[in-house]
């Protein structure tokens, strides 16, 4: 194997490009993961008020014939 691990880091003269898009990438991907999970969690509490508020509804008994 020649030049070894300085020339995969380099990436045959492109490392300069290579690099900074991983880390581009990287923080979208943060960024995307951060504000979905803060999303779901507001959502989850959202759900949760609203289910505490409604009114307690019985659900109705399954038809025997049709199962």
């Amino acid at each position: 194997m020649e030049g070894g691990i300085s020339e995969f880091f380099a990436m045959g003269g492109y490392a300069a490009f290579v690099w900074p898009s991983y880390a581009v990438s990287g923080l979208v991907l943060a960024g995307l993961f951060f504000v979905s999970w803060r999303e779901l969690t507001r959502r989850q509490a959202l759900l949760d008020r609203l289910q505490a508020a409604a009114p307690h509804r019985r659900r109705k008994p399954k038809d025997p014939e049709r199962t």
